[in-house]
């Protein structure tokens, strides 16, 4: 049986409850979970053809809110650059990974309402998941945010918030609404049920490369959610020995909001105070993140698998979205910042994930 567990003072809460964080720091969950059993190329045959066929490595099981989730496509850029087409999820982005996991878990637990807050694609996960498990969904947005993100939002019947101010402001915004009695919380960041529907991402590139992993795995890093899940996944693997290394971890984020690429440089285990002032605009706005939640954990995760932190320029995210296009691949600003980090590379296997769909930002500009 998962519960919660607080990584920062040991505090648990069962699952069925809804708190959203720690009462004692008020820090995200992590969850106390074991994998059911060992996974084998073989036993996956003929089992459903979504991230649900991990059955025994997800803290969910028998999903009604499911739209097909999952088993994205893995194809070759170059002789050592694949690129894995997240964005051919249900709603254009790898968040459905996460998002079916909390709308599912929302589900069984009832609540009175569900509140998200998001730069855009958690937001139309969430929203979309939630009409699928017929629950009432606000989704809370910074001023800004793509049109096209939030016509997605309310097309899938969500209420829609646009606050004032930037990503922070925001959060803080949902956090209020979150603490109202018979709420559920679905936050891609404080939940990590979420983090157990990112870390399918790994399983499939195991699964498809016929139980093995790329040298390195690259994903672009603003919550980490990505970067966290795949952690949990290559430990998983590991530890039923279905690997015999895990691939090193490289995160990507934009230049001008780089606050862990800074932190991981200066070799710190954390962020450092309050940053001064507003973050710098960025064309990779869903990594538009100054400070991350679990930033001590995305930091750890980095150094344990022996990657690092690599940033890229505005130019170079407008480069790598027309260059991506060049190859029939029409991917969001967000979504092209780890091909303009690691596309040249030569000298060992990475992917990268294509994680979110073109028409969701347009072309940069």
């Amino acid at each position: 049986m998962a519960t919660y567990l607080c990584p920062q003072d040991g505090t648990r809460a069962e699952t069925t409850a809804l708190t959203w964080c720690c009462p004692v720091c008020r820090g995200p969950w992590d969850l106390d979970f074991e994998v059911a059993g060992p996974l084998s190329l073989n036993s996956l045959t003929g089992r459903v053809n979504s991230l649900w066929r991990y059955e025994e490595a997800l803290p969910l099981a028998a999903p009604t809110t499911t739209l097909g989730e999952g088993r994205t496509p893995l194809v070759p850029l170059t002789g050592t650059v694949s690129a894995k087409l997240d964005f051919l999820m249900p709603t254009l982005s790898f968040k459905d990974r996460g998002a079916v996991m909390l709308a599912e878990l929302a589900r069984r637990l009832s609540p009175e309402r569900v509140v998200a807050d998001s730069s855009g694609n958690a937001g139309t996960a969430v929203a979309a998941y939630c009409a699928r498990a017929s629950l009432p969904c606000t989704v809370y947005v910074p001023e800004g945010t793509s049109p096209k993100k939030t016509e997605q939002i309310r097309a899938h019947g969500a209420r829609l918030e646009i606050v004032p101010g930037d990503r922070e402001a925001t959060a803080s915004a949902a956090r209020d609404a979150a603490d109202v009695p018979g709420t559920f919380y679905a936050s891609h960041v404080f939940n990590p049920y979420f983090l157990h529907g990112t870390k399918t991402y790994v399983y499939e590139l195991w699964e498809d490369l016929g139980g093995r992993l790329p040298d390195a795995i690259a994903v672009p890093v603003g919550n980490g959610t990505l970067l966290l899940g795949a952690a949990l996944a290559t430990a998983e693997l590991h530890a039923q020995g279905l690997i015999n290394r895990r691939p090193a971890l490289i995160a990507v984020q934009a230049e001008a909001v780089s606050p862990l690429a800074a932190a991981f440089r200066a070799d710190a285990d954390d962020l450092p105070g309050a940053p001064a002032g507003a973050p710098a605009p960025t064309l990779a706005e869903g990594i538009a993140i100054p400070r991350p939640p679990r930033a001590r954990a995305i930091l750890a995760a980095v150094r344990e698998s022996g990657g690092t932190f690599l940033t890229v320029t505005e130019d170079q995210i407008r480069s790598a979205q027309l260059d991506l296009a060049a190859r029939g691949f029409y991917v969001e600003t967000t979504g092209v910042v780890c091909w303009a980090a690691v596309g040249d590379w030569t000298d060992r296997s990475v992917v990268v994930p294509l994680c979110g769909a073109g028409l969701k930002t347009g072309l940069a500009r």
